[in-house]
């Protein structure tokens, strides 16, 4: 199990890496994490979701996600409640305080999905959440010491030497931990070094002699690892490359599934400009995509709060091109109705953008699926996913839908002069083909990208950067026992 002395210290790239590294030796590997919380989740092949961490791990270990990879996740709904899905199925939401009395039965689902995935795997690779010094949440935890102890599994400790304090927080960790939890850990590794590595010898010498756990390697920050999908939002805010077309992006509060941009992002003529609040929407950008959101009401109130919904009339009057994707779809159409209060107090409704002649009500039912189809009316193939609750209806969808899916079913809306688009399915530039067809809407150069083959591309140099500074053969002994 890859613990961290804190969130963000790379233990989900680690994971994926090490995924692959094991891989390739042959071994049938699985990734797991018990407990996730992320909006950015993906579609297992089994029917659920997953936090998107473990979709990757999962691809780097060359098999399909389950949801057994992930069986507790997490979806902020707000500063302190969140919808909770377990082994894949939404099972209700909870406020924090609330949550922690779910846990003893939480980890009965976290420890049958680890069960599953040890009776048909050489080797399962554990990722913990946040911190494992967060001694405030320990009883009951089912993310990191309580998993560990429960399952017996050993732990290898994390710590990012690019954000500072890593000596301290290494040490720290073994100070606040009860000696049964600190018994667990078996090794630790520092990650993200920049500079000589010799400069830090006796800093791992260090941290070995204060804690009595052996270094298992000092890993060089590797920069394209940036480029992977991520699951939080300092993945979506990592710096882009300048294009001659612009494609503008309004950061809300509840944004989901954002690495529905990573794609755009790899396009040498193309500049996704994240707009933040405060800022208007840019009156160069060619397009404005408003992404998914796990609150689409919050988001769209959101949205006119900032004075984006003005922006985005005057982008359209402008001659410049919409495109929303799941909640982003449901915004632009006249009216969202939320009568079962899915994303709230039940009955609320509001107004939407009215940049689509469509409305929406939400439902409990969610829709989970991989699907394939063609664009209309170009007839151009389209591969992707779709996670989201709510129908959609009205004439814009009737008169030219968006897509007609593989299974017969219409999918999304576009306005009359075809300006305005509005889709349910993610991923939707990670398919070379679409991507293409944007860029040429768009003005855009095309170019030779294959996303799908970079993704494996980078995971593979990783895997190689990780065999060459970590004692993967030390890491293996230990998960033997």
């Amino acid at each position: 199990m890859v613990q961290g002395t804190g969130s963000n210290v790379g233990k989900s790239l680690l994971v994926a890496g090490l995924c692959r590294v094991f891989a390739r030796k042959g071994l049938k590997v699985r990734p797991f994490k018990p407990q996730n919380m992320s909006n950015n989740a993906a579609v297992t092949a089994d029917g659920g979701e997953i936090g998107r961490a473990q979709a990757l791990q999962a691809r780097a270990a060359g098999v399909a996600p389950s949801v057994h990879m992930n069986p507790v996740l997490l979806k902020p709904q707000s500063e302190i409640g969140s919808q909770v899905v377990v082994q894949g199925r939404v099972v209700g939401t909870a406020k924090a305080r609330e949550y922690q009395a779910w846990k003893p039965r939480l980890m009965e689902a976290v420890l049958d999905s680890f069960g599953r995935l040890s009776n048909e795997a050489d080797l399962v690779l554990v990722e913990g959440a946040g911190s494992a010094s967060e001694v405030n949440l320990r009883a009951g935890d089912i993310a990191n010491m309580g998993f560990a102890r429960a399952a017996n599994v050993p732990v290898v400790l994390v710590g990012d030497i690019d954000r500072g304090g890593v000596i301290a927080s290494l040490v720290g960790t073994k100070a606040v931990l009860d000696e049964t939890d600190a018994a667990m850990i078996r090794g630790f590794i520092v990650n993200r070094f920049r500079g000589d590595p010799a400069l830090f010898d006796s800093g791992m010498q260090f941290v070995a002699e204060r804690t009595g756990w052996p270094a298992l390697g000092l890993v060089p920050h590797f920069a394209d690892a940036a480029r992977l999908p991520a699951e939080d939002g300092l993945g979506l805010r990592r710096e882009g490359q300048k294009g001659s077309v612009v494609i503008a992006v309004p950061v809300t509060p509840w944004i989901s599934n954002f690495d529905d941009l990573d794609p755009l992002r790899e396009e040498p003529g193309v500049e996704v400009v994240l707009v933040e609040p405060g800022e208007p929407l840019p009156a160069r950008a060619a397009l404005v995509l408003l992404p998914g959101s796990k609150t689409t009401i919050d988001d769209l109130l959101f949205i006119r709060r900032q004075g984006w919904d003005i922006d985005l009339k005057a982008h359209v009057r402008r001659g410049g091109r919409v495109l929303g994707l799941c909640g982003g779809y449901q915004m632009l159409g006249t009216r969202i109705d939320d009568p079962s209060g899915i994303e709230g107090e039940a009955g609320r409704s509001i107004e939407g953008l009215g940049l689509l002649d469509i409305a929406t009500v939400l439902t409990a039912k969610k829709r989970l699926e991989a699907v394939t189809g063609t664009t209309v009316p170009d007839g151009t193939s389209l591969s992707g996913y779709e996670m989201h609750i709510g129908e959609t209806s009205g004439p814009d969808a009737l008169r030219q839908p968006f897509a007609r899916l593989t299974s017969g079913q219409a999918d999304g809306a576009v306005s009359a002069d075809g300006r305005v688009m509005g889709t349910y399915v993610h991923g939707l530039f990670a398919d070379d083909r679409q991507r293409a067809r944007w860029l040429r809407l768009l003005g855009a150069e095309t170019s030779d990208l294959a996303y799908e083959t970079l993704v494996d591309d980078i995971l593979d140099r990783f895997a190689d950067h990780l065999e060459a500074h970590l004692d993967c053969e030390r890491l293996l002994a230990i998960s033997a026992r």
